[in-house]
């Protein structure tokens, strides 16, 4: 008796279900920290805003005794506070406060330049120097600032690794997530970036020098300055 001929294979394509179609991909559980620190820090999450355990828990597929885990490091961070009957909500900083932590941000900052000049090679800093007097100043120049606000916040990240002292690289990103939305107001402000720009390259002059003390004393300046355009500007940027 003849066979029948056979069927062609066909592939068959994994179809995203109804219920999760037009949703937020769940990130992995480890990452819960990390991501509800970037969306405060960026205002993703505004101040004010209330962190319900049972809406966290089904984004991110996980128990919510995770989600009150991760909400106690955010309220020990600053970033979230717990008030009667609203339970956790992302804190909203008063001016007095913005101007302490920049109090702050001075010191530890001067702290973390001087680290980092003396722990790594003068030269290290010649790449983020060129930046600097190149490629950043075409992108004030092109008004391109989302771009030169990336640079600046990689001549950050290199500088805190570069300080190589786990407790200040803590305690300046608990600063930066709470200011960080301010930082880029504050670079937009009429003819900051430009003269941020200038006062950078005097770090780094300092740096590829090797004179920590001049480094810490020129950034120190340079987080004064960035008071002052915030005090000068207030009503704009809070």
């Amino acid at each position: 008796m003849p066979r029948a001929p056979a069927t062609p294979a066909r592939t068959v394509k994994a179809r995203t279900p109804r219920a999760t179609q037009g949703k937020r991909a769940k990130p992995a559980a480890v990452d819960l920290l990390q991501v509800l620190r970037a969306r405060i820090g960026s205002q993703e999450i505004p101040p004010g805003s209330k962190l319900g355990e049972t809406d966290l828990a089904d984004e991110f597929g996980v128990p919510r005794t995770r989600v009150r885990e991760v909400l106690s490091a955010l309220e020990q961070r600053g970033l979230v506070e717990r008030i009667p009957n609203r339970g956790a909500v992302v804190t909203r900083l008063e001016l007095s406060q913005v101007f302490q932590i920049y109090d702050v941000r001075e010191v530890l900052e001067g702290l973390c330049v001087r680290m980092a000049t003396q722990n790594v090679p003068n030269e290290s800093w010649q790449d983020l120097l060129d930046a600097f007097n190149g490629r950043m100043a075409r992108l004030i120049k092109e008004e391109n600032l989302d771009e030169y606000i990336a640079g600046y916040e990689a001549f950050r990240r290199r500088i805190v690794d570069a300080a190589a002292n786990p407790l200040l690289a803590e305690m300046l990103d608990s600063i930066f997530e709470k200011t960080q939305v301010l930082i880029r107001r504050i670079i937009i402000l009429p003819g900051r970036a430009e003269v941020g720009r200038r006062e950078h390259i005097a770090v780094l002059e300092a740096m590829r020098r090797g004179d920590a003390d001049e480094a810490e004393r020129l950034r120190r300046a340079n987080m004064r300055s960035a008071r002052a355009y915030l005090e000068r500007y207030q009503r704009y940027v809070l």
